[in-house]
């Protein structure tokens, strides 16, 4: 027990200043947007008569792992990316509310403060199963679904309708979080390692140090109770485009498989040698048929 206290002790990783990391990672304070009386991170690029694109981070990002591509798609779309409440920027949720249904609320609630009417979805992971879900649900105000490893299918061990069982060891993050333990969880999600620089670890640790951002982390996971996706998918009238690595090693490329049976209205973008992040690992390669997609008219 005292070995365990003093490793604690050794490992004790605080929370970071907020303002500090609001100077090193806001681009402009117009940036920080009350939505519902939550203070949310978004970043607003593009023409703003231009088709909307709307950006949905995975699970311990941020809004900036859509850099590369929100880049190079904002010359012809609008590209709006957020922080999801408790990610990134964003702060906590006060509500304590992190289920799905929650984050589809407020994406619509800023949708309605931007005026949009309708939107293409772009989700990452997580932000893949809160973009098909809100297209599942509200079909109206979405246009066209690009998928990149969602989740949504379960894994190995378990089972829909049930909440997950979060490791002590995991929940230890919240108290202890050294930068080299999370580039050690990060690595297995890069089939080419070296695209995880010591730059790209530094913006993932520091904004999971913002107060609050880890213990927000560890109730979205143990408020993740999945349920069957097959009818909600086979739902979707949207055009969707399935992005997957065929190396990902955190959602594997076989569910790929699921989806594509699952939604008749899809397409697959199989990425060779590429793991669960394609979008921060090689943007230039999916790039192309990403805005193919997106700008081609039904």
């Amino acid at each position: 027990m005292w070995i365990l206290l003093l490793s604690l002790w050794l490992l004790w990783t605080p929370d970071l200043d907020r303002a500090d990391l609001e100077r090193r990672y806001l681009a402009a304070p117009g940036d920080l947007v009350e939505v519902q009386g939550m203070k949310l991170h978004v970043r607003d690029s593009g023409p703003r008569e231009a088709p909307a694109v709307l950006m949905l981070h995975g699970f311990g990002g941020s809004l900036q792992t859509w850099d590369a591509w929100a880049h190079a798609l904002s010359g012809s779309l609008r590209v709006i990316r957020l922080d999801l409440p408790g990610s990134g920027l964003s702060a906590p949720d006060q509500t304590g509310d992190y289920s799905d249904g929650r984050s589809i609320t407020l994406i619509l609630a800023l949708m309605d403060q931007l005026q949009l009417k309708r939107a293409s979805l772009v989700g990452h992971s997580m932000g893949g199963r809160i973009a098909w879900t809100l297209a599942a649900t509200h079909p109206q105000r979405v246009d066209k679904l690009v998928l990149v490893a969602p989740d949504g299918f379960t894994s190995p061990g378990e089972a829909y309708g049930e909440k997950p069982e979060v490791p002590v060891t995991l929940q230890l993050m919240r108290f202890t979080l050294p930068k080299w333990l999370l580039r050690l969880n990060l690595a297995p999600a890069y089939a080419n390692t070296s695209t995880l620089t010591d730059a790209r670890t530094t913006l993932y640790h520091d904004l999971m140090l913002a107060p609050g951002s880890r213990q927000a982390l560890m109730a979205r996971l143990q408020q993740r109770v999945l349920v069957d996706p097959r009818p909600l998918l086979q739902s979707i009238s949207a055009p969707t485009l399935l992005v997957w690595g065929k190396q990902d090693a955190m959602i594997p490329f076989t569910n790929a498989a699921d989806y594509s049976q699952a939604m008749p209205h899809s397409q697959l973008l199989a990425l060779e040698a590429v793991g669960h992040l394609p979008q921060e690992e090689t943007p230039e390669q999916s790039l192309p048929a990403v805005r193919d997609f997106l700008t081609q008219k039904p």
